[in-house]
């Protein structure tokens, strides 16, 4: 016993800062909030009572947080195929080989050092819903190469326009994800695809058999990651529409609520969009744990 407690103490010792201050920060203020949203605080008054899972109730049947909650699923639906299907593209042509290799990932890579809030300044003018003579953004661009019929309102349609604010989010995460996916290419040795070529695979059952599988881990990851980016996203919309309904999500309710005063609405909102992260987390950490012990 004397020697375990000797070989795991001084790196318990060393860690344990942080465990402190993971205790306190993250763990300690997500069990403040929990209890903050099971109270009928609603405003400044301290005096506030326990109400159980009431706020939670109320809701999940309102029509405005489930109008945010399909704001939220078209957005992240948008958000996650434009990253992976562009994502995948420009990391296959680096793969197959580009010229300029360097270059095409400086112009691809550059929007991820871009705040969400400095492009949304950006695409607020892109999207202007204008049109005509009095049209801006895509919808001049549009009206001067010929097509104006293809202008339209952008995000001032109500829900599926934010599919057109996805638009934004996958101009500035698409580098990242081919970044992901590059390293997964690149992972692959070549002497594997060779093998597969000389046993007469096509091209097609080459990426099939070969390089897919490879790949998958990388998709995963990039899933997750871009999942959970897309159920927080707050600044991005706020810089772009600002807080009003018609393109409102959990996160910018749940500002609205904070700035009313409404701490338990506000809080009921936090640990909601908390469980969704998880559902994607979770199971994703559980995954890793199991290859890692696959792969001892």
């Amino acid at each position: 016993m004397h020697k375990g407690i000797r070989n795991w103490g001084p790196p318990l010792l060393l860690i344990s800062p942080t465990i402190i201050i993971l205790g306190i920060f993250v763990y300690g203020l997500i069990g403040v909030n929990l209890s903050v949203a099971m109270t009928d605080r609603h405003s400044l008054a301290d005096d506030s009572s326990f109400v159980g899972l009431q706020n939670f109730v109320t809701l999940l049947t309102q029509d405005r947080f489930l109008h945010s909650l399909l704001n939220l699923a078209v957005f992240t639906v948008v958000f996650m195929a434009g990253t992976m299907v562009f994502g995948f593209l420009w990391a296959w042509m680096l793969d197959k080989g580009v010229t300029a290799e360097g270059g095409f990932r400086s112009i691809y890579l550059f929007p991820m050092a871009v705040s969400f809030v400095a492009s949304g300044v950006v695409w607020r003018w892109l999207l202007n819903s204008a049109t005509g003579d009095r049209a801006s953004g895509l919808n001049r661009l549009l009206e001067s190469m010929g097509l104006g019929f293809l202008q339209n309102d952008w995000w001032n349609t109500p829900v599926w326009g934010m599919a057109a604010i996805a638009m934004p989010a996958v101009w500035q995460l698409s580098g990242y994800v081919m970044a992901l996916f590059l390293s997964g290419f690149r992972g692959i040795p070549e002497e594997l695809r060779e093998a597969a070529r000389m046993d007469g695979a096509s091209e097609w059952k080459l990426y099939r058999y070969v390089i897919f599988p490879q790949l998958s881990p990388v998709a995963l990851s990039a899933l997750v990651i871009v999942a959970h980016m897309s159920l927080k996203v707050f600044d991005l919309i706020v810089s772009i529409t600002g807080s009003i309904y018609q393109t409102e999500v959990p996160a910018t309710y749940m500002w609205v609520a904070l700035t009313y005063n409404d701490y338990a609405t506000a809080a009921t909102i936090a640990t909601i969009l908390l469980v969704l992260v998880c559902v994607f987390i979770v199971p994703y950490l559980i995954s890793i744990a199991r290859a890692g012990k696959r792969s001892r």
